[in-house]
């Protein structure tokens, strides 16, 4: 049987490294990198979702950034359909494909551990949605499909109106089912200190606000984007929103944003301990993880 082509991921916590880990893993076996994240998608949003810049790059070719406008809606479907065609262009050209993102539902979707639904955007139905409040478009859902209200961020307005969308197809959003997947995925996940990760997450947040994050937000609002489509973004751009719209103190949006990344952060772990194809690294002993690589390529 014809081995298939090799992939990595690099998955872990906000704040743990994964944008440097994969910079120095594709230096070392002439790499290019995918994003896997659900808010890197969108052009102007840069430090709110701690985007590389060129310069981090360091001439390493990267996939998936800035392809639509916030205004646009990316579906997990249309992840999984520029992935691949990315993970096929850098196979073809014989170098190693590393996908790196802290949104593991798409990393899960590339791996085949979950599918998509097979829904196309319907704008006419989000056109309907649009006059409802969050919490109306949660209670929609409640009473359409239980058990997906039970798993999705009630504030997230985008997963709410896409599953209402794929309820409104197919009656309700199906159960998730597992394919084989065309690559050889080798999974390094960060272990990293608890205590490291929180002190990470402070410097991270206090360096990106120094950067400008906060008029990054007010840039995309006088652009055009909503404040109600910036808060479902998320964590930073919900509560700079929030500070924007003067219903938060500086102090309180500062202490309010770092007390939910690490919130964020712990239900990550929670995702990502139910892999138990996750093989654990500190970042570091490199020389480890390039080991661990080496003996994965040549399996």
């Amino acid at each position: 049987m014809e081995s298939k082509p090799k992939a990595i991921a690099i998955v872990g916590q906000t704040a743990s490294g994964k944008t440097s880990l994969s910079i120095k893993i594709a230096q070392k076996f002439n790499g290019e990198v995918i994003s896997a994240d659900s808010r890197q998608v969108y052009t102007g949003m840069d430090l709110g979702t701690g985007k590389i810049t060129k310069e981090e790059m360091l001439g390493i070719k990267h996939h998936l950034l800035d392809v639509r406008h916030p205004n646009d809606t990316y579906t997990a479907a249309e992840f999984e359909d520029d992935a691949a065609a990315a993970l096929l262009d850098i196979a073809s050209k014989n170098k190693l494909p590393i996908v790196a993102g802290g949104t593991f539902f798409y990393l899960d979707l590339l791996r085949g551990r979950l599918q998509s639904a097979p829904v196309p955007p319907d704008q006419d139905f989000r056109d309907s949605l649009e006059t409802f409040s969050n919490q109306e478009l949660f209670e929609k859902l409640a009473a359409a499909d239980l058990e997906r209200s039970n798993t999705i961020d009630r504030h997230n307005r985008h997963r709410l109106i896409r599953s209402l969308e794929i309820i409104n197809t197919l009656g309700k959003v199906p159960p998730a089912t597992k394919v084989e997947s065309s690559y050889d995925w080798l999974v390094l996940g960060i272990d990293i200190d608890k205590e490291q990760l929180h002190q990470n997450i402070n410097i991270r947040l206090h360096e990106r606000i120094d950067a400008g994050m906060i008029e990054e937000v007010d840039r995309l609002h006088k652009a055009g984007v909503s404040f109600e489509k910036l808060e479902s973004f998320g964590l930073e751009y919900r509560y700079i929103s929030e500070f924007l719209q003067n219903k938060l103190s500086k102090e309180e949006m500062l202490i309010q944003l770092e007390t939910k990344i690490r919130q964020f952060a712990k239900r990550q772990m929670t995702w990502l301990k139910r892999d138990s194809d996750i093989v654990w690294v500190k970042t570091d002993n490199l020389a480890d993880i390039f080991e661990k690589i080496e003996n994965f390529l040549h399996e």
